[in-house]
């Protein structure tokens, strides 16, 4: 079923790329979908849970799904895979400051109840994490790609998707040190920042929103920086 899902995945993206269906447009209804692409409504149900992630689509309890936003052709080319030494990563955190402020701020324009929704459970699961390193990665970068998602703007949406959780980058009191009350308290105050930011953009602050990521960016480049 997986190959079939995916198929179904590709063939909506290509879609609306080709403008054949444009951001604001419904999709047809499930069985409509079923007959076009000949596969189950289990499969049809499963491909639109994996375009809502990806700011794509998003579903109205009893109005339908909707397509979100058109994504471009081609990635972007920010690779993880040259992001090797501290100093990459010192300057990934100065980009993200700029690229962040900006997608938090508009986030707090435009989110919807549901990327809302999204974000509380993102935030929820990455509080739940604190115990298991290799799982806060993902739930930390989780958080901030529904705020992307949220800003309903596909360049951000597909720069933060090219960089992955790799760009994620815990300093050494997170990971490696013995120091457990010292890995607590990192994580927590990671956890406010995070907070903050999702209360701003619940409030509809985009000031708020802009400078909370900002602050909680500018103090991951420090705690990245040893003895900081």
């Amino acid at each position: 079923m997986s190959n079939l899902t995916s198929g179904v995945v590709d063939q909506i993206r290509q879609q609306i790329i080709s403008g054949k269906v444009s951001p604001g447009d419904k999709l047809p209804a499930e069985s409509a979908l079923e007959k076009q692409f000949a596969v189950s409504r289990t499969v049809i149900r499963e491909a639109i849970s994996r375009l809502q992630p990806a700011g794509l689509v998003e579903t109205y309890r009893g109005k339908g799904t909707y397509v979100l936003t058109r994504p471009s052709r081609q990635p972007f080319t920010a690779d993880p895979d040259h992001i090797r030494t501290l100093q990459d990563r010192l300057d990934l955190l100065d980009f993200r400051i700029g690229l962040e402020g900006e997608t938090a701020a508009l986030a707090a324009r435009r989110r919807t109840k549901t990327q809302l929704a999204a974000m509380d459970r993102a935030l929820q699961t990455f509080m739940s994490a604190r115990a298991l390193p290799s799982n806060a990665v993902e739930a930390d970068f989780d958080f901030h790609r529904t705020i992307a998602i949220a800003s309903n703007n596909r360049f951000y949406i597909d720069l933060l998707a090219s960089l992955g959780a790799t760009m994620i980058s815990m300093p050494q009191t997170r990971l490696m040190q013995p120091d457990a009350a010292a890995q607590q308290h990192h994580y927590g105050r990671v956890i406010e920042e995070h907070s903050t930011i999702h209360n701003a953009i619940k409030r509809e602050d985009p000031l708020g929103a802009a400078a909370a990521m900002r602050t909680h960016l500018a103090n991951s480049r420090a705690r990245l920086i040893p003895d900081t």
